[in-house]
């Protein structure tokens, strides 16, 4: 399968992350991607940076460095209605947005509370992704979640910082199968994600490709393949 973008990527702006953004990127054109896309921590992640980095974006070349690159963030999702920790005039500046739920932001709730957090957070202006929606913190409706990803364009994060063995997201290789299952089920697309946090991890699926395979996951129904669609998804 062709791999040819990586999304899911944090700098030291994310301060538990340790390259800059042009390391970033340098990786991966050396790793063959045609795309990257920089998602940094909103505000509520402790340690995060203060809203005004994500407020300038337009210094950023679309182009730099020889490669495609879309500057988003990674949302906390605040709340079981799916309340977001940017403020609508900073989405708007962004590229993207992926929505994730995160324990240092919200308790993990039941399964149906969950699964309406993250179904809301699919509502909020410029979230494209749901960020490793198969970590085992927060139990989810898979069919559910599934049915609303496709119905709001939205894409569901195979993730493979979850599933590196000793990670910190334990049974979410297990969850995985779950997830797939369902997205193959109601034709829903996925996108592979390093969450990368070091430049010698960007654009790494190793693990998210190997569930793919596992679980006989659709190639199709994978967008990593092909950049100019998923710049089609982030137009609306």
């Amino acid at each position: 399968m062709m791999d040819l973008l990586d999304v899911h990527t944090h700098t030291i702006a994310s301060v538990h992350a340790y390259s800059t953004i042009r390391e970033m990127i340098t990786a991966a054109k050396e790793k063959g991607l045609q795309l990257i896309g920089i998602s940094d921590h909103a505000p509520a992640m402790p340690g995060g940076f203060h809203e005004f980095y994500f407020c300038n974006f337009k210094v950023i070349r679309p182009e730099a460095y020889g490669i495609g690159v879309v500057m988003g963030a990674e949302l906390n999702i605040m709340d079981f209605a799916g309340s977001i920790d940017l403020k609508q005039h900073l989405l708007s500046r962004l590229d993207y947005a992926i929505a994730s739920l995160h324990d240092p932001c919200i308790r993990p709730g039941t399964r149906e509370q969950n699964t309406a957090a993250l179904i809301g957070a699919m509502r909020q202006p410029k979230v494209r992704i749901i960020g490793h929606p198969d970590n085992p913190m927060y139990p989810v409706d898979f069919d559910a979640l599934a049915k609303a990803a496709r119905e709001h364009k939205v894409l569901l994060e195979v993730n493979n910082s979850s599933y590196t063995p000793g990670g910190s997201r334990k049974g979410s290789r297990e969850l995985a199968g779950e997830l797939l299952a369902a997205c193959k089920k109601r034709g829903t697309m996925v996108i592979m994600g390093s969450d990368a946090h070091i430049d010698l991890d960007v654009g790494n699926h190793e693990y998210a490709q190997e569930m793919i395979a596992q679980y006989d996951f659709p190639e199709e129904l994978v967008i990593n393949s092909d950049p100019q669609k998923f710049r089609a998804l982030l137009k609306g």
